[in-house]
């Protein structure tokens, strides 16, 4: 069960912390709030986080977190609001995926990974409440670039998950994730060259082919997640409304 890891790996840490779940568990810190998008959970869990807090941590519960000091001294070395880390996957199409993504990302931030961010809370709480959105985590980094905010991609810290382990898999994953950063795009105001960034990729995304059968389901769930925000998704939930 991935709620009793994630509480022994907390307070391995020392991190005091509540877990907003999909389901109704008899656990301390645990509280109960019927599936809606992980945007709607931050935005429950927003309410009971003390004022006088200077980092709110947020992190999925089938994730491992490995060097988290690294994470926390971003912090200590600038101006950071927003810190996202390394995401690590064993097996599957989206090792290769993030080796590409994370290229990108060292040289200009496209979007976020919310498996594990951190962010202050001060500027959180200037986003608050997040807009209905699949991508909850780019809003969230597209809204602190658009205050001016310093985001940092931390590759020191990482967590481990698992994904999708077959080609064919990725395509809705990717259809979910692009149709809720072409949503984020529309709440915000990220800088020039972000927009600029996905008003190409639609083009740019046959590309893709040269990496196979892993290429051509990303092209094509890049595709499908721009089609089903042009009909009109706002979901937070993965509804799509156009289908093949």
């Amino acid at each position: 069960m991935h709620v009793d890891e994630k509480i022994k790996e907390l307070k391995a840490l020392g991190m005091p912390y509540l877990i907003v779940c999909g389901r109704n568990l008899n656990y301390p810190k645990v509280v109960y709030r019927q599936p809606r998008g992980k945007y709607d959970a931050i935005n429950f869990g927003f309410r009971f986080i003390p004022e006088d807090t200077d980092v709110v941590v947020l992190n999925d519960v089938d994730t491992k977190i490995r060097n988290f000091e690294a994470a926390l001294q971003c912090f200590n070395r600038g101006d950071a609001a927003l810190v996202f880390v390394k995401v690590c996957v064993k097996e599957g199409p989206q090792k290769l995926f993030y080796s590409i993504l994370d290229r990108i990302r060292r040289r200009l931030l496209i979007a976020a990974s919310g498996e594990l961010m951190l962010i202050t809370y001060d500027v959180l709480k200037r986003i608050i409440p997040i807009k209905p959105c699949k991508a909850e985590d780019s809003y969230i980094l597209f809204k602190v670039l658009e205050f001016k905010c310093k985001g940092v991609f931390c590759e020191e810290c990482n967590v481990e998950t698992k994904r999708t382990k077959t080609a064919e898999k990725e395509e809705t994953y990717k259809r979910k994730t692009v149709s809720g950063i072409y949503q984020a795009l529309a709440y915000t105001k990220p800088p020039h060259i972000i927009k600029l960034f996905y008003a190409l990729l639609p083009f740019a995304c046959p590309l893709l082919l040269v990496f196979g059968k892993k290429g051509y389901f990303w092209m094509k769930g890049i595709l499908f997640g721009l089609i089903d925000y042009l009909h009109g998704d706002r979901t937070g939930l993965w509804q799509p409304t156009y289908m093949e």
